[in-house]
């Protein structure tokens, strides 16, 4: 993967969206959605070419984009504070994740119908140290047969502080990574797997993970 080439690509995204963002509101929140996609993309891109200043700044306008989006859109839009978090863990902005957490969770996270929607609440949780609720989130999002079964056990693995189960349960994801064929973005890197070790290291319970799917770092 050239890697250099594709964060080029995705800035080349994030420019255009940039000079033709529209003023009416349904048509602005997507193109807010579309610039915070390319700027997260560029910011994992240059993890993986080790560019560690380059990809804070790209994550850093990624998580503003994505809350930027959030006023005019759809309700149960919970990619978008996902997204913010998950580009907030990525920069290591722990107070900045710990804010966006608690915009995703003052915005209903917690009590929604969604399997996504109980995602998010529980990456707010894990973010801001609330091991119960960020378990019962995660067995909630469990509970949907859509939702990755692997992702939601590293969830609650990671709030019960159980280190083998974890483990097993990031690994899997790894291998659901390193098996399919298609990714957002087109960027086969397995970004879930990043974010679960994120959390798991500041829980003391990071697995000994290598992948070309992965930087280095992490």
């Amino acid at each position: 993967m050239d890697w250099r080439a594709f964060v080029e690509r995705a800035g080349e995204r994030y420019a255009d969206g940039e000079a033709r963002l529209p003023d009416e509101p349904d048509a602005r929140q997507r193109q807010l959605t579309r610039m915070g996609n390319a700027a997260g993309a560029a910011g994992i891109a240059s993890l993986m070419l080790g560019d560690r200043d380059a990809a804070d700044e790209w994550f850093a306008r990624a998580a503003d984009r994505y809350r930027d989006s959030w006023a005019d859109a759809p309700p149960e839009s919970w990619g978008r504070p996902i997204g913010a978090i998950k580009a907030r863990i990525f920069a290591r902005d722990w107070d900045g994740a710990a804010a966006d957490a608690r915009w995703a969770l003052g915005a209903g996270a917690g009590e929604s119908a969604s399997p996504i929607g109980r995602y998010a609440a529980a990456l707010a949780c894990l973010v801001l140290e609330d091991w119960p609720a960020a378990r019962t989130h995660a067995e909630e999002a469990r509970a949907n047969e859509a939702f990755p079964a692997a992702v939601a056990d590293a969830l609650a693995f990671i709030a019960a502080e159980d280190v083998v189960a974890y483990t097993e349960a990031v690994e899997a994801v790894l291998e659901s990574f390193e098996t399919r064929d298609e990714f957002l973005e087109d960027l086969p890197v397995a970004d879930t797997v990043m974010v679960l070790q994120a959390l798991a290291e500041r829980r003391g319970l990071a697995a000994a993970l290598e992948s070309e799917m992965l930087p280095t770092s992490a």
